[in-house]
């Protein structure tokens, strides 16, 4: 009995330890590392880097950014990803990357919280400076974008070393 005992206690702390540093490591990383070593955000990761985005989303101002998953990407008409990404389109590709980042860390709890305690919706500011609206359908947060498209938040509360990650289903589009 003491033998198993021992076993089980030996396999819980090998298993805490294990966690521990996974949590550790992971938030060690910026957003842009996070999103790099996820297979899921290939697109977005290369629309950050044709955009010059890299060291603003990898410096230590915190930020939330609300991420397309690829699946995202391919909701929009065909050959407009591929269109974003020429260089002569890199304003046009910043201006909707910055349209998904807002400054400061936002939480899912802090922000299902804004949205309840501001009569069912919650606006921000995007880094383009334009609003997106929050809103609660369901169980799940809602975005409003300036076009009237919308975006479920899919995962919540990707932690990194400066801000959160929270991934979306569909791309926002700014007003202009």
């Amino acid at each position: 009995m003491k033998k198993v005992l021992v076993a089980i206690i030996c396999i819980s702390i090998m298993f805490l330890s294990f966690t521990e540093k996974e949590v550790i490591t992971y938030q060690d990383k910026t957003i842009v590392e996070i999103a790099a070593g996820n297979d899921n955000f290939s697109t977005l990761v290369t629309a950050i880097k044709t955009a010059g985005l890299v060291e603003v989303l990898s410096g230590k101002n915190e930020f939330t950014v609300f991420a397309p998953t690829n699946t995202a990407f391919d909701k929009l008409p065909e050959g407009t990803v591929t269109s974003l990404l020429k260089p002569k389109n890199k304003d046009a590709l910043t201006d909707i990357l910055m349209y998904h980042v807002v400054a400061g860390e936002y939480k899912a709890a802090d922000v299902v919280k804004a949205i309840k305690d501001n009569g069912g919706k919650f606006s921000l500011n995007t880094v383009k400076g334009e609003k997106i609206t929050l809103k609660m359908k369901g169980n799940n947060v809602v975005i409003k974008d300036a076009k009237g498209g919308q975006s479920v938040i899919i995962m919540t509360d990707v932690d990194a070393s400066n801000g959160v990650i929270h991934a979306i289903e569909s791309v926002l589009m700014p007003k202009s």
